[in-house]
């Protein structure tokens, strides 16, 4: 199985253990946002263990083993991304499989299990017109000033949305125009959303225009902007 295969495999998979957590009843709110983390992470942890056993893991829901420094290739894990929609029961939560090549988002998938789409690195979706009014996606329920100041210097409108992979792909999917992000993120929260931005032409950058770099000792990595090359010009003038 190649890696943009395997990549695609695991997060379609979790995604389908959360689904049926979920809907099987059993647990609620906050105890449900956390089995879903145990039970997707445990599913990951196990079929990356078993598929390539040589490779280094980090994931949000797993002791950061450093020894992961020494690896070329470490695959970067999100099992639950926006786990209060989750347990909320909305759609707009995401599965995360990346795998970092020296210090590059090279392979990526993110599933949007609710919506049942799969976004992959290696197959791009289809091209989608954009508005002359550009839509920014942000945080439904703490959405940062700096996207605020972005939208009325663009003469854009704000499109709030849970979980970093759900506004990241929405970009992809033509449901919005750009994601920023200012707040602070962790590796896990990007990398598997960079992957698939990059695989399908899109600008994806810290915001001062540097490549996103994974695998450092630090796992924080705050700040994103995800586009359309179209839209990069604009956005760079607009944050000054």
């Amino acid at each position: 199985m190649t890696d943009e295969d395997l990549a695609a495999k695991l997060a379609e998979t979790a995604g389908r253990l959360l689904l049926a957590l979920r809907q099987s009843g059993t647990v609620e709110g906050k105890a449900l946002g956390d089995a879903g983390d145990v039970t997707a992470n445990a599913w990951l942890m196990s079929a990356l263990s078993a598929l390539r056993p040589a490779d280094a893991i980090l994931s949000e829901e797993r002791i950061d083993d450093l020894s992961r420094l020494d690896s070329r290739r470490v695959w970067i894990v999100d099992p639950l991304d926006g786990t209060r929609e989750y347990s909320e029961g909305r759609d707009d939560w995401a599965v995360h499989v990346a795998l970092s090549i020296d210090g590059h988002a090279a392979v990526g998938a993110v599933a949007l299990p609710a919506q049942g789409r799969l976004l992959r690195s290696d197959q791009p979706p289809p091209p989608v017109g954009r508005p002359d009014r550009p839509r920014l996606l942000v945080s439904r329920t703490r959405p940062p000033a700096e996207c605020t100041q972005l939208a009325d210097r663009l003469g854009g409108e704000l499109v709030p949305m849970g979980s970093a992979g759900a506004k990241a792909m929405a970009v992809l999917l033509g449901q919005g125009d750009i994601y920023l992000h200012t707040g602070g993120q962790h590796q896990w929260d990007n990398a598997a959303p960079v992957a698939v931005a990059l695989g399908a032409g899109m600008v994806a950058t810290r915001v001062d225009g540097s490549p996103c770099t994974y695998n450092a000792r630090e796992t924080l990595l705050p700040d994103l902007l995800i586009c359309p090359p179209d839209y990069e010009a604009r956005v760079r003038e607009a944050l000054g």
